[in-house]
């Protein structure tokens, strides 16, 4: 099924720059100050709040908030941690073909599912800052071990971070370090594919 995945996939256009995500100065939750709270599509995303809490109120990743529970991942990522997720938006979802998506969201497909997700999670909290100093440091090319178990390749491409995954799967970062209390969140605008 996953191979069927990547005949399928579209090549991914336009690449976004890798930014900071916008602060906002009200304070209408818990004294919050500005640096604890960013915003994914006018949605805020609280820095006292886990990645799955997190998740739910972004309008761009519905999908990926109904696939990590029909994978049975929301306890994990509702857990310490920490973790790093490389969050596809529900555009993202939109180029895998529906039939093949809706295959994946079965439960006789949740590990296949769960493959994919975990392909999106490295251990760890780690910034835009780490991987452009990590790509530096590595000649133009940092790797990231997922929680799936194979790695991710990054580097620069056109002033924005690119992703590579397995079978030519790739995406950029369009929005960095969205901060939780159990990791950080990089909005991506691609699918990464692991092997299967």
């Amino acid at each position: 099924m996953i191979k069927r995945i990547y005949a399928s996939m579209l090549p991914l256009a336009g690449a976004l720059a890798l930014g900071g995500c916008m602060m906002s100065g009200d304070m209408a939750m818990d004294d919050m100050n500005m640096d604890d709270v960013a915003y994914v599509d006018g949605a805020a995303m609280y820095s006292n709040k886990t990645i799955v809490a997190n998740a739910v109120n972004s309008p761009i990743h519905t999908t990926l908030v109904k696939a990590v529970t029909a994978a049975g991942l929301v306890d994990t990522l509702n857990s310490a941690g920490p973790f790093t997720v490389f969050a596809p938006t529900d555009e993202a979802f939109s180029r895998v073909p529906s039939a093949t998506l809706n295959s994946l969201m079965m439960p006789s497909m949740k590990s296949d599912l769960a493959k994919v997700l975990t392909y999106h999670v490295v251990p760890g909290r780690i910034t835009a800052a780490d991987i452009m100093a990590k790509i530096k440091a590595g000649g133009g090319t940092a790797m990231y071990k997922t929680v799936a178990g194979e790695n991710l390749t990054f580097h620069m491409q056109g002033g924005s971070v690119m992703i590579m995954g397995m079978n030519n799967s790739s995406a950029y970062v369009t929005q960095a370090d969205v901060m939780q209390s159990n990791g950080v969140i990089h909005v991506v605008n691609g699918v990464l594919l692991p092997s299967m």
